[in-house]
Order: C-alpha cells, then sequence, then structure tokens
C-alpha cells in the first residue's frame, strides 16, 4: 500500500494540472476536459424537463422551493436515481439552472447514452423563513441556515421528492453534490448519512466543510459503503486548500476517491466542467481503483 501511495503523489507531482483519479468506473475514464459544446443548447437533442416546485417545510414553516429535472421520456412507470445538487454562498436554488446550463449538460449527455436516468434536484440550502439570496450570506443566521438544511432535506424534501416522483429506494440510487458552500454540504451530510447516500461529490468546496476528523468520523462504513467520492477543485482557486486537505487525509487513510484537479477558478466554467464528470461516474455498477 505504500508503494502504490508513494507512485500517485509521484504522478501528482510531475502531473500537477491533470486529472488525478483515485476511484472511477474503468468503463467510463475521467477526461481532462469536456467536449466542445457539451453545456450548449443544441436542437437536435431530445430535452428533459427543469420546472420549480413548492414543497412545505416543517423545517422552516414555509414552502420552500426547488427546481426539478426529470430525463427525457421521464414516466411514472419507471423507477429514477436521484441526484440532490447544491448551490453556492451567494446562490439558490436557480444558480445550477440559469449559471450552471444544467439542463444544457444533461440533455446532452443522454442523447450521448453516457448517464443513467436520474432526477435532479436543485433546493435552496439556505434552510429559513426567509431564504432568500440576498444581504450578508455570511450573516450568522445564514451561516446558521446552510446546517439547518440537513433537517429541511431529510425531513421535507426528499419526502416530498420521494411522494411525487418515481424514486429508486435504494442508497446506492441516491446521489449529493454541490459546489463551493454547497460542496462543503455535500460532504458533511453525504458522509453522515450514508444510509441514504452512496454517491458524493463536492466542486471546489467552501470552508463550511467540516474537519476530515469529523467528515470521516466513520472511515471503515465509508470504505465499505461508499460507491462514489468525488472531490474537484481548480488549481487556482483562493479555496484549494479546502480540497486538498479532505484529499490528503483520504490519502493519509487510504480511502478511495477521486481526486479532480485541472486549470480552472472558482467558477461555473470549473463547476460545469465537475459536474459533467460527476454525472457520468456516477450510478454505475463498479468502482475501481486505477493507479496500481
Amino acid at each position: 500500500m505504500f508503494k502504490k501511495n508513494l507512485n500517485r503523489f509521484l504522478k501528482s507531482l510531475i502531473f500537477p494540472s491533470l486529472v488525478f483519479p483515485t476511484m472511477v468506473n474503468p468503463s467510463l475514464p475521467v477526461s481532462a476536459s469536456p467536449p466542445t459544446g457539451f453545456n450548449q443548447y443544441k436542437s437536435n437533442v431530445e430535452g428533459g424537463e427543469c420546472k420549480e416546485v413548492e414543497y412545505p417545510s416543517s423545517t422552516t414553516g414555509v414552502n420552500r422551493k426547488a427546481m426539478i429535472y426529470t430525463p427525457p421520456r421521464y414516466s411514472e412507470s419507471d423507477k429514477y436515481n436521484v441526484l440532490y445538487l447544491f448551490h453556492g454562498i451567494g446562490g439558490d436554488h436557480l444558480e445550477w439552472y440559469n449559471g450552471g446550463n444544467v439542463v444544457n449538460i444533461l440533455d446532452n449527455l443522454y442523447a450521448e447514452n453516457k448517464l443513467k436516468p436520474m432526477i435532479v434536484v436543485m433546493p435552496n440550502g439556505r434552510a429559513m423563513r426567509d431564504d432568500r439570496a440576498i444581504g450578508d450570506a455570511f450573516a450568522p443566521d445564514k451561516v446558521a441556515a446552510f446546517d439547518n438544511f440537513q433537517n429541511d432535506l431529510f425531513n421535507d424534501l426528499i419526502p416530498f421528492i420521494e411522494s411525487n416522483y418515481s424514486i429508486l429506494t435504494n442508497r446506492e440510487n441516491h446521489a449529493i453534490a454541490g459546489l463551493s458552500m454547497g460542496g462543503g454540504q455535500a460532504l458533511n451530510f453525504g458522509l453522515k448519512y450514508l444510509d441514504y447516500f452512496a454517491h458524493v461529490g463536492a466542486f471546489s468546496p467552501a470552508p463550511n466543510t467540516n474537519s476530515p476528523n469529523v467528515l470521516f468520523a466513520d472511515i471503515e462504513a465509508i470504505i465499505s459503503d461508499l460507491k462514489t467520492l468525488w472531490i474537484s477543485c481548480g488549481d487556482k482557486d483562493d479555496l484549494l486548500n479546502v480540497s486538498k486537505g479532505v484529499h490528503s487525509y483520504c490519502i493519509e487513510k487510504e480511502i478511495p476517491h477521486t481526486w479532480h484537479l485541472i486549470s480552472g477558478g472558482h467558477d461555473f466554467t470549473f463547476w460545469k466542467d465537475s459536474l459533467h464528470q460527476f454525472l457520468q461516474v456516477i450510478f454505475k455498477d463498479e468502482q475501481s481503483e486505477i493507479f496500481k
């Protein structure tokens, strides 16, 4: 194992700007960059449906909004995987829809037959009565609301989704991911609630990310039960130290994961790339180490 980790470390020094995957699906290798036009609208591509919904939140005492993407030819007679996809600290449930070209990315991947069918849920991760993305995003009440979202997620949003959409119920069929602050939420919640999530993705996770010893409190369960752990960041991102800290801890504790480091900053250019890659990894049948 020491020799294996040494080889990985040497490769990361020689190729610092390349994708450095520790665990991926061998049938779908992670590429260094997405193809041209991957997030652009294409008139000849069959599209899914993305719409805004409201759900009752006992956590906040008010109705809350989320964007829901259902894949092309969605049918209640079929059962689907589900991905909960989170926004950044200054965004809301519309951020991926407006800034991330999420519909185009999904539609184009379906057209290329590169995805397992899934429903994508994009909520507002600020669980408070007035959850608008206004004012000081770092105010104590808003920071507390981001952590409080785990209660809204499990007590309100997930039950709403499972009652109104045709969802597969096994943990292997559930994924959680996000950008920046939402990436921190994805790690904090996904690694905490392993009984529900088997796939976790963090794109440029922010400082709200719990320390590695808290994230990986149950290392044995994470190693045995987690199907995908994806950590990505741009090499010019001012928050790179957060991702590197999680990645380094995984290397130290021999926790399988995918480390996606490429040229980029803390912006949607990088986050769209990460989403494009992550979507193709989750809900696959097998994962394996490729660096021996």
